[in-house]
């Protein structure tokens, strides 16, 4: 125990001085464990990758400030931890951004013919469609993407405007929810300001 101590000590008075040997030892022997935590955390690989990137980076950029005398695993998971609570910071910021951009009142004058959306997004806006219960669907299929009235549907289906409108309002909260899961950002706007308006 004491061996791998002395050796882990100089491995950091190595790394210290710059040595990229050193480094990719340290990198090798931390690595695994510090994805694996941090992947228990975020729950997405490839930003659990671009995170353990982030730390091993500010590892070397700060390397002579390392203090030898404390636990460097310790130093480790501690900047993992930070690493972590920044990302989150940054969703939360985000996603508030994105909220408040959703509800803010903007006039735009869009002519719907125009906006072109890529395969890719309108499979994204089906995919968050079909996750919707069946009657639910069904409301939100002939009401926003056939465009017909309350009540049209409500004498098509046999069924109130207001159980239509509330079947609506779900659903529009269920699709932009999957929308901002899957990154859809930009349909997110497009579809809350062509699709979603009444």
């Amino acid at each position: 125990m004491d061996s791998d101590n002395e050796n882990l000590k100089f491995l950091i008075q190595q790394l210290q001085e710059g040595s990229e040997r050193a480094f990719t030892i340290l990198y090798d022997k931390f690595s695994k464990q510090l994805y694996r935590n941090i992947l228990r955390l975020v729950k997405d690989e490839f930003i659990a990758q671009e995170l353990l990137q982030d730390l091993f980076l500010k590892v070397w950029e700060n390397r002579q400030s390392i203090k030898i005398e404390g636990s460097f695993k310790s130093f480790l998971f501690k900047v993992a931890e930070n690493l972590v609570f920044m990302y989150f910071r940054k969703v939360a910021k985000d996603n508030r951004l994105i909220e408040n951009l959703i509800r803010a009142n903007i006039e735009f004058d869009i002519n719907a013919e125009e906006i072109v959306i890529s395969r890719q997004d309108q499979e994204l806006l089906y995919a968050a469609i079909a996750k919707l219960p069946p009657q639910r669907k069904q409301v939100y299929t002939l009401c926003k993407l056939e465009g017909k009235s309350y009540e049209e549907v409500s004498k098509e289906l046999g069924i109130s405007t207001s159980t239509i409108s509330d079947h609506i309002v779900k659903a529009n909260k269920t699709v932009k929810q999957f929308l901002q899961l899957n990154n859809g950002i930009a349909l997110l706007f497009i579809v809350d300001q062509v699709i979603f308006h009444k």
